[in-house]
C-alpha cells in the first residue's frame, strides 16, 4: 500500500523543513520559511493520515507493518536496524504528533510574526517533529532513544527560545539536566534488555517476554522500573516534575507543542509500548500506578493559586500526565492511550487559547491584570471554555469519556491500592476543576483589571490564522470523545483498535462490572466535578472579595496558602539537599584540588622536569670543538674500558 511503503517519509519530511531553515533561513524571504515549515508537516500529516486509513482497512492481526530501511549498527552479536514499523498503537500517536502539531505549526506564523529569528524558530520546531516521530516510529529500542534525546535537546533549544531572558535560559538548562537523569535510567534499562534478550527489536522483545523473564523477578522488576525512571523524567512525574512547569518560558505554541502532542507523551508511550515487560512485574506496575496518582493530585494543587496563565496550563499538564501513568499502573493502557489523544486536544487548545489572549493582551500573562475578555476576545472565550469544559471532566466533551475511564478502570483494577489510586485521581479531579475555572472566571469575566492603557486600550481578537486552529482543536476537544463510549452507550472504537497491541499480552482493559456501579462512579465524578466548578465561581466570579480575604487570613490558612504558592518550596529543598553540595564539591575538591592539584600538577610537573633537564643538558652545548674532542676521548675511553673488561671476562 502507498501509504505503509512510504511511511518513512512522514519524520523525514519535517527533518528536510528543518535543514533548509536552518541552514538558508536567514537567506531566503520569509514566505519561504513558512512554506518550507507549514509545508513539510502539513504533507507529512496527510501521509500519515493515509497511512493510518490503509492501517485501519487490513485484518486486526495483520495491522503490523515493518519497514526495515538498512542495518545501522552490527557489532558481534549487537544488531541495530534503521526501521519504521507502525501498528495501531504507533498510528494513535503518529496522528496526534502530524496533526496537533501542524495546526500548532499554522497557529506560529501569526503569534511568531514579529519575531527576528522566525526561521531559528521553526527550524528547531520541525526538528522537535522529527525526533517524536522517529521515537514513535522507530521498530527498536535505540531508534526510541534517539528520538528521546531529540525531544530533550530540542526542549531545551525551544524553552530558552530566549536565551537573552536569564530566566528561559535557566529553564532551558534546568530541562535539560532533569531530563538527563531520567535518560540515565532509560539506556541501562536498553542495555539490560539487550543482554537478557540478545536484540532490542520490539518485534523480538516482546513475544519472547514470557518465555524468558520470570513473573516478579528481579530482572523484569529491575528494567521496568528503570524504563519508568526515564518516563518520570520526560513525562515530569514526581520526582522529575520540576522542570515542566519553568518550560512556559519559550514561546507559547511550544509550550502547546511540548504539553499536548509531542515531548510529555513519550513517556506514557514508552510505558503502553513495552506493556509485555510491565505485565510481567506487579511491583513496577504499583509504582507506576502510585506515582501516576499522587503526581495528579500533587500538581493539581500547585496549580490552585498560581496567577501565571502558562504557569497554571503547565501544572495541569503535569496532574493529566499523573492520571495517563495511573492508567497504566492498572492495566488500563487503552484508557491512557485514550487520555493521551484528547488531552492533545484540549491541552493544545488551551496553551494556544492562552497564548492568543496574551497576543491580544500586548504580552501580559498575569491573571490579575486579565478580566473581562469574554467580549473582547470571542473566539479565544468560546473555544477556551470548551476545552475547559473538557478537562474537567463535563459531559458530553471528550475529557469527560477519558478521565471517567481512567477512574472507573482504578476503581475496579486489581492491583494493590486500588481504592486509593481512585480517591487520589478523584480528589485530583476536583481540585483540575477548580483551578481550571478559576483560570477561566480570573480572565474571561468580570472587569478588565489591568491599569496599563496601552493594553486596555489595544485588547484585540487574534487573527484567524491563530483562531482557526482554536476552532479546530475545540471541535476535536468536543467529539473526540466519542471514540471511547461507555458499553453501556456504544462500542468502544479505540479499545477494539489497540486490543491486538494489549490483549495479547494479558492486559485487563474492560472487565465486566454492573450497570449500576459504573452509573454510579460517572455520576459521582462528574459531581465532584461540578462541586469545583461551583467553588470557583463562588470565590472568583460571585464574590471575588472572598477568596482575596481567605488569603489574607492569618494562621493555619495562611500558612497553607503561603506553602502552595511557593510551590510546597521543592525546588528550594532540591536546592539545598543536591545542587548546592554538588556545586561545592564540583567547586572544592573536582576542581581546586583534583584539577588543578592532580591532573594540572601532573602535566605542569612533567613538563617543569623535563625543562629543567633541558637546562642542564644545554650547558653541555657550549660551541667550542676542543670541548667536544674531550667529550669524544672520555667516551673511547670509556667504550675501550668498557671492551676490555667484558674480553678479560
Amino acid at each position: 500500500m502507498w501509504g505503509l511503503d512510504h511511511i518513512w517519509w512522514v519524520p523525514i519530511l519535517p527533518l528536510l523543513g528543518a535543514i533548509i531553515n536552518g541552514v538558508l533561513g536567514f537567506r531566503i524571504p520569509r514566505p519561504w520559511v513558512t512554506f518550507f515549515a507549514i509545508g513539510s508537516t502539513g504533507l507529512s500529516f496527510a501521509i500519515a493520515l493515509v497511512a493510518f486509513v490503509n492501517l485501519v482497512t487490513l485484518d486486526p492481526a495483520l495491522r503490523v507493518y515493518e519497514n526495515v530501511l538498512f542495518v545501522w549498527i552490527q557489532s558481534g552479536s549487537f544488531t541495530a536496524e534503521a526501521g519504521i514499523q507502525i501498528d495501531p498503537l504507533s498510528g494513535i500517536f503518529l496522528l496526534i504528533v502530524t496533526g496537533v502539531g501542524f495546526l500548532i505549526h499554522v497557529y506560529s506564523i501569526g503569534y511568531m510574526g514579529h519575531e527576528h529569528a522566525y526561521p531559528r524558530y521553526f527550524a528547531y520546531l520541525n526538528l522537535f517533529m522529527f525526533s517524536m516521530l522517529l521515537l514513535v516510529l522507530g521498530n527498536n529500542f535505540l531508534l526510541m532513544f534517539i528520538g528521546w534525546e531529540g525531544v530533550g535537546l530540542c526542549s531545551y533549544l525551544l524553552i530558552g527560545y530566549y536565551y537573552e531572558k536569564d530566566s528561559a535560559a535557566d529553564a532551558g538548562k534546568k530541562a535539560f539536566v532533569v531530563n538527563r537523569i531520567g535518560d540515565f535510567g532509560f539506556i541501562l534499562a536498553i542495555m539490560w534488555i539487550f543482554w537478557v534478550f540478545g536484540s532490542i527489536d520490539y518485534t523480538t522483545v516482546f513475544p519472547a517476554a514470557h518465555e524468558t523473564l520470570a513473573p516478579g523477578g528481579v530482572v523484569v522488576v529491575g528494567i521496568t522500573l528503570l524504563l519508568f525512571l526515564g518516563a518520570t523524567g520526560k513525562s515530569a512525574q514526581i520526582p522529575l516534575y520540576t522542570w515542566l512547569p519553568d518550560a512556559m518560558e519559550g514561546p507559547t505554541p511550544v509550550s502547546a507543542l511540548i504539553h499536548a502532542a509531542t515531548m510529555v507523551t513519550a513517556g506514557v508511550y514508552m510505558v503502553a509500548r513495552c506493556n509485555a515487560l510491565f505485565n510481567l512485574a506487579p511491583a513496577s506496575m504499583v509504582v507506576v500506578a502510585l506515582i501516576g496518582g499522587a503526581t495528579a493530585l500533587f500538581a493539581a494543587t500547585m496549580g490552585l493559586y498560581q496567577n501565571d496563565i502558562k504557569r497554571v496550563l503547565a501544572y495541569s499538564t503535569v496532574s493529566q500526565l499523573g492520571y495517563m501513568f495511573l492508567a497504566c499502573g492498572v492495566g488500563a493502557y487503552t484508557a491512557a492511550v485514550f487520555h493521551v489523544m484528547t488531552h492533545a486536544f484540549f491541552k493544545a487548545c488551551l496553551f494556544l487559547g492562552s497564548g492568543s489572549v496574551i497576543h491580544g493582551m500586548s504580552g501580559e500573562q498575569d491573571m490579575r491584570q486579565m478580566g473581562g475578555l469574554k467580549s473582547k476576545m470571542p473566539r479565544t472565550h468560546i473555544t477556551f471554555l470548551i476545552s475547559t469544559l473538557a478537562i474537567c471532566g463535563i459531559p458530553v466533551f471528550s475529557g469527560f469519556f477519558s478521565k471517567d475511564e481512567i477512574l472507573l478502570s482504578a476503581f475496579i483494577g486489581h492491583t494493590p491500592g486500588h481504592i486509593v489510586y481512585w480517591g487520589l485521581a478523584t480528589i485530583a479531579a476536583a481540585v483540575t476543576a477548580f483551578y481550571m475555572f478559576r483560570l477561566y472566571y480570573m480572565t474571561f469575566t468580570g472587569d478588565l483589571r489591568s491599569q496599563d492603557h496601552h493594553v486596555r486600550e489595544h485588547v484585540h481578537e487574534s487573527p484567524p490564522v491563530m483562531t482557526v486552529p482554536l476552532i479546530i482543536l475545540a471541535g476535536l476537544a468536543t467529539v473526540g470523545g466519542f471514540l471511547g463510549l461507555p458499553a453501556f452507550i456504544g462500542p468502544h472504537a479505540l479499545n477494539e483498535f489497540l486490543h491486538p497491541v494489549f490483549a495479547t499480552h494479558g492486559a485487563n482493559e474492560h472487565p465486566h462490572i454492573s450497570l449500576g456501579l459504573e452509573l454510579g462512579l460517572m455520576a459521582f465524578s462528574v459531581a465532584v466535578a461540578v462541586a469545583g466548578i461551583y467553588t470557583a465561581r463562588l470565590f472568583y466570579h460571585v464574590r471575588p472579595e472572598a477568596a482575596e480575604e481567605l488569603a489574607k487570613r492569618e494562621g493555619f490558612i495562611k500558612t497553607v496558602y503561603t506553602t502552595i504558592q511557593n510551590k510546597y518550596y521543592v525546588d528550594e529543598i532540591y536546592d539545598y539537599l543536591v545542587v548546592k553540595p554538588i556545586i561545592k564539591i564540583s567547586d572544592s575538591f573536582l576542581w581546586k584540588f583534583f584539577d588543578v592539584r592532580i591532573i594540572d600538577g601532573s602535566v605542569n610537573g612533567i613538563a617543569a622536569f623535563f625543562g629543567e633537564m633541558s637546562s642542564f643538558l644545554r650547558r653541555t652545548q657550549t660551541g667550542m670543538v676542543r670541548n667536544y674532542a674531550l667529550i669524544m676521548v672520555i667516551g673511547c675511553v670509556f667504550i675501550a674500558g668498557f671492551w676490555v673488561i667484558a674480553s678479560g671476562n
